[in-house]
């Protein structure tokens, strides 16, 4: 039995295009154009942030290094972005993702140099994607970093149209011989740095706890007066980049940092400690933001599960001198900081980390 032609099946044009593919070089272009003057505004000392080429340029000795170590972290914003996608609001999880790369930067004591992003898209909308590379750029100067370039991508039957996926690539240099963490002994003295609400990790369980309460990102924010949920929630990850470079610098005393992400406090803070040490929290002295005590009531989550999924207000842990935490807790609050003392580190026997008291949530 011969083949039939499929009558029904309508001819491929000989003049098929890119953009009959979905992808729109034309707006690839206008977005380069519309970034350009943003990009400019990120230039610090050793960078030249004209972009177009193939690749980014940084003069280490231009930034006033004389024997640096390099050190990289990459990182992205995760579904915190559905938030941003489904209420139209895209001008904030740049400063989400710099963050999240540079304050790993600056917990071994590197100042972060460079940035460059990765944007991924089903379709380009020019004014959605500047609006992103706008946040990236702001967080790049709270940083003092330079955006020196990034990869714009549009993948049609990759990404829904409206989706998009964001990953963030930072270098940064310290000294030779002035790398964190270094001289963590037992009675040392943990100080915590206050979140500015639930920053860029546990967003997956913060939807599902929306979703169980058929609460939408729309409606008001019982924890955020004047604010929707949406809002509320995507208040953006604090940069700590300034005022701990300023603490390293003028008190000496910073022995180690922590910075808070996934894990919450029981996988990051042992991150930084010798075996043999526990750090032991006094929790009681943490005012969480109301975010935080909401999520808890509305989704029945236990005080485990709140430390290992969310940072609970505190979005840095640094491990100092006991002899100097005087004056680093100056520094840091004349800084805009504010320090908490929230334990110390002793002999371990078990736990890598204990919790002497609880937060109070307010639930």
């Amino acid at each position: 039995m011969t083949d039939q032609p499929n009558d029904n099946k309508a001819p491929v044009s000989n003049h098929l295009t890119y953009a009959d593919a979905g992808v729109d070089i034309d707006a690839g272009n206008a977005l380069v154009n519309a970034i350009k003057p943003i990009v400019k505004s990120t230039t610090r000392p050793g960078s030249d942030t004209d972009i177009g080429g193939f690749g980014g340029l940084f003069d280490l000795k231009g930034a006033g290094f004389k024997d640096p170590v390099l050190v990289a972290a990459n990182d992205g914003v995760g579904t915190k972005l559905k938030i941003a996608i489904e209420t139209g609001k895209h001008d904030t999880v740049g400063i989400d993702l710099v963050a999240m790369c540079v304050n790993d930067l600056v917990v071994q004591g590197a100042e972060p140099l460079f940035f460059l992003d990765y944007f991924a898209t089903g379709k380009l909308e020019v004014e959605d994607a500047t609006n992103v590379v706008a946040g990236i750029a702001e967080g790049c100067r709270q940083a003092n970093c330079a955006l020196i370039g990034g990869e714009t991508a549009e993948m049609p039957g990759m990404y829904a149209e409206k989706d998009y996926d964001l990953a963030g690539f930072a270098v940064g240099a310290a000294e030779r011989g002035t790398l964190l963490p270094t001289g963590v002994s037992e009675g040392d003295v943990l100080i915590g740095l206050a979140s500015s609400g639930v920053h860029s990790n546990g967003f997956s369980l913060v939807r599902r706890i929306l979703e169980a309460n058929d609460l939408g990102f729309a409606d008001p924010a019982p924890f955020a007066e004047g604010k929707t949920i949406g809002e509320a929630l995507l208040e953006p990850t604090r940069i700590y980049v300034r005022p701990i470079l300023a603490a390293i610098r003028e008190t000496g005393a910073i022995k180690a940092l922590a910075h808070i992400t996934g894990g919450g406090f029981p996988e990051n803070i042992p991150r930084v400690l010798p075996d043999e040490l526990a750090a032991h929290l006094d929790l009681a002295a943490i005012t969480p933001p109301a975010v935080f005590g909401w999520l808890q009531k509305l989704g029945g989550v236990a005080n485990p599960e709140m430390l290992r999924t969310f940072n609970c207000g505190i979005g840095m842990i640094l491990v100092a001198e006991d002899d100097k935490v005087d004056d680093l807790m100056a520094v840091l609050s004349s800084a805009g900081e504010t320090p908490m003392r929230l334990g110390s580190l002793k002999a371990r026997d078990g736990d890598a980390v204990i919790y002497d008291s609880m937060i109070n949530f307010g639930v």
